[in-house]
């Protein structure tokens, strides 16, 4: 069976197309809440205009959601290998090279995220504590923070498994798999 151009592979296993319909569906409600960011700049903003009304905590408001926006995308990022590479002096490196370069970048980046996800999951827990809200509108400021570690977990699988892809191609002798998401 022929590959379409410009389609990604179909993960082999269970758990890569578990986690990348997770990624999936976490990307989709990236998008939700960057689309209801959006609309209320657009309202807070002609209401200023209009009516010198804006929408009450509109600030607050952004930032919430595009925070939470942010870790949605993060997951589905990992997996299609949208992250930033530098790869000026690596051009001319063999795939084995590559690959290694990669898993390399993988487990230091792995170890950053499992960083960032104890210490927010320690800075919920004193937003918690210290009962903090947004003054605009009754909003405890940890409410969001569930939502942001779920999301990190993903990312932490997410790593994990390319990682797990990356050393499988260096031994391989070849690159893994680089996903690209075309819309064609």
């Amino acid at each position: 069976m022929a590959e379409q151009v410009g389609m990604e592979a179909r993960p082999a296993g269970a758990a890569g197309r578990a986690l990348h319909k997770l990624a999936n569906g976490l990307a989709v409600i990236g998008g939700v809440l960057s689309c209801v960011m959006a609309a209320v700049v657009t309202v807070s903003v002609a209401g200023r205009y209009a009516a010198s009304a804006p929408i009450n905590g509109d600030y607050d408001i952004v930032g919430i959601l595009c925070g939470c926006a942010i870790f949605a995308f993060l997951p589905y990022c990992q997996l299609h290998r949208g992250n930033v590479l530098a790869d000026f002096f690596t051009q001319k490196a063999s795939e084995r090279t590559k690959a290694a370069l990669d898993a390399f970048g993988n487990v230091l980046f792995l170890l950053a995220i499992i960083m960032f996800t104890w210490r927010l999951y320690y800075g919920m827990l004193e937003l918690r504590q210290s009962a903090e809200q947004i003054s605009a509108f009754a909003f405890y400021r940890w409410w969001t923070i569930p939502f942001d570690l779920f999301c990190m977990v993903v990312l932490i699988g997410a790593i994990f498994y390319s990682l797990l892809e990356d050393i499988a191609g260096a031994r391989a002798g070849h690159s893994a798999d680089r996903p690209i998401a075309k819309a064609e």
